[in-house]
């Protein structure tokens, strides 16, 4: 292979290799379509032109058909008169119209049988191309996935040869020990703290809870109410000049006596439970 060969062979492949870069395959479809569509306009003009010299062929004929027997009846009307001469003559112009009719039908025939070629032609043609538009949609979502996919592809091998995702995990280890540390200053502060005072803290919270929950129990009938106290015995009053308490006692009345009995009893329960919390 001579060199202006070779040159040539590699301009040749240098330029078909960037038309094949600069395509765009939405571009090309888009494209193909519009050709087509346009390749059936003109397709619809020939055909239109071909209907239209059929039909001129039929009138044709029809016409010339039409002077024949003109003729024909001019020469019957002339044998009347008794003009056989003319009537020949009639005859003559008859034969050569029907001569002209015929050799139209017969390229009315052939045209016809043409046009109805064209129509068939036309009818796949039209069916091509709306096959073409919806295989066009169907290419052009396929393309828009594989693009969609190789841009992904892309992404993902960029994140790898990145360092973003060691930048998240520092990050989430740096997080994680400063955590850590907070949690051993809140640990240490309770340390270093007045124990004494945090347990008792606790302990009261504890002891106000099961008091709260032993209401609670009474009051839903789980366990039974505290006890009354038993009463207490009459005191007898001495008369004195000056009233002692247990004469003031007794001048309370029966309501006053049980409000009062029912106090005393709540504060001695309330003792016996402070009593059985230090216990513990």
């Amino acid at each position: 292979m001579g060199i202006f060969a070779r040159l040539a062979a590699l301009i040749k492949s240098n330029i078909n290799d960037l038309i094949s870069k600069a395509e765009d395959p939405i571009k090309m479809l888009d494209q193909a379509v519009i050709d087509m569509a346009n390749q059936l306009i003109e397709a619809k003009k020939q055909v239109a032109i071909a209907i239209a010299d059929e039909k001129r062929l039929a009138k044709q004929a029809e016409g010339e058909a039409a002077k024949a027997a003109e003729w024909e009846r001019r020469a019957m009307m002339a044998v009347r008169a008794g003009d056989d001469a003319l009537a020949m003559e009639a005859l003559q112009r008859k034969k050569e119209h029907d001569a002209l009719a015929t050799t139209f039908k017969d390229q009315w025939t052939k045209q016809k049988k043409q046009v109805d070629q064209l129509k068939m032609a036309l009818r796949v043609l039209n069916s091509k191309i709306e096959e073409a538009k919806r295989k066009k949609q169907m290419l052009k979502a396929q393309y828009q996935r594989a693009q969609a996919t190789k841009h992904i592809q892309e992404t993902l091998a960029g994140l790898k040869e990145s360092n973003a995702l060691e930048t998240f995990a520092r990050m989430e280890e740096r997080i994680q020990q400063v955590e850590a540390e907070a949690e051993a200053a809140t640990e240490m502060a309770e340390e270093t703290g007045d124990t004494l005072a945090h347990r008792f803290d606790r302990m009261e919270v504890q002891v106000g809870a099961e008091d709260d929950l032993v209401t609670l129990k009474q009051r839903m009938g789980i366990i039974p109410p505290p006890e009354a106290p038993p009463p207490q015995p009459e005191a007898v009053r001495v008369d004195a000049g000056v009233p002692s308490p247990a004469d003031e006692l007794t001048e309370l009345t029966q309501k006053e006596q049980e409000e009062l009995a029912t106090a005393l009893a709540e504060l001695e329960e309330q003792e016996q439970a402070q009593q059985a919390r230090m216990k513990r």
